[in-house]
């Protein structure tokens, strides 16, 4: 019998511990990332789902309210969140899991559900049967964005063998033109070129801000980096990686200085960033998605393929009572 309760904060140890050893967790699922957001942010309403007493996945998850209705959503602080489950999930648990999941939501008043599901390279053992039960419980899509993948080879040859020709000689330009790169604590350097270049060209501010981007690197030292791109002492690009799950690391963010883009420096650093997946055991690096709304950045999607990477989806559906 599956049995869904309301995330209790006695269990914080467990659902960590949980999530870690899951099929498809990873760090925006653990307490400790969701927590560190302002308590005023977001109204947490994580879920816990039990079989026989024992934990079978856990759902985080915040009270939202959306064009008007209030909506059970996977919690807004995180990439992404749906059912994080065990490796060996059956059907029939999936099915009953979603199942539950609208009742409860139905008797705890809200209005729909909505979530987005983690990207198949996040599982261990990719399966799914979640979004087949999501879909056959009524759920739709309403929005389906693609993410940028790549699968770092066992060889360095091999990874700049992905580079288009244009890619290999930026990347040799750089080296020449004295571009220089290395894991860097000068956060507030690119914490600036970072806020720049969004402004200028989409005009909109980062989804952190300095003081929680500290913290975040605080908390995850291990898990957190950033790689910059130095020219005369000077950083002219960076990039903030997230290994989300082992094997798996995310660019969380991606900057330039513009003045400075005739010394490829974004070719130099990802070539040396793969390096470091490739020391590190990273067999995945996601670039980020190249899409908005459904709608593609050719640009963006041309100079992620220009490294050797591939789209995959990242889902997310919802369903209304």
């Amino acid at each position: 019998m599956i049995k869904i309760k309301k995330f209790s904060i006695n269990n914080y140890a467990i659902w960590d511990s949980f999530v870690l050893k899951a099929n498809n967790g990873t760090l925006f699922h653990l307490r400790k990332f969701l927590n560190y957001h302002p308590e005023d942010r977001f109204k947490d309403h994580s879920i816990e789902i039990y079989k026989k007493n024992t934990l079978l996945s856990v759902f985080p998850a915040a009270d939202v309210i959306i064009d008007d209705k209030r909506m059970l959503a996977s919690h807004p602080g995180s990439s992404y969140g749906s059912f994080i489950s065990k490796e060996d999930l059956s059907i029939k648990d999936a099915m009953d899991m979603v199942f539950q999941l609208i009742d409860y939501s139905v008797t705890e008043g809200f209005n729909g559900i909505q979530l987005t599901v983690p990207p198949a390279f996040h599982s261990k053992r990719v399966s799914n049967y979640i979004e087949y039960s999501l879909l056959f419980n009524g759920f739709d899509y309403y929005k389906r964005e693609v993410t940028s993948t790549l699968t770092i080879e066992d060889d360095e040859n091999k990874i700049l063998n992905k580079f288009k020709s244009s890619h290999q000689r930026a990347l040799r330009k750089s080296k020449t033109l004295g571009v220089e790169t290395r894991i860097t604590n000068r956060v507030e350097e690119f914490f600036s070129i970072l806020k720049n270049n969004l402004k200028i060209r989409h005009n909109v501010n980062p989804t952190h801000t300095l003081e929680e981007l500290k913290s975040l690197i605080k908390l995850f030292p291990e898990s957190i980096n950033i790689f910059g791109a130095f020219y005369g002492g000077q950083m002219i690009a960076g990039v903030l990686n997230i290994v989300v799950k082992e094997g798996v690391a995310l660019a969380f963010y991606i900057s330039h200085i513009e003045d400075f883009q005739e010394l490829r420096p974004l070719n130099l650093l990802f070539f040396d960033i793969f390096k470091w997946g490739l020391q590190n055991k990273i067999k995945i690096y996601d670039f980020g998605t190249f899409t908005e709304n459904g709608v593609a950045n050719m640009g963006l999607g041309r100079f992620k393929e220009s490294f050797g990477a591939s789209g995959v989806f990242r889902d997310s559906l919802k369903i209304l009572f």
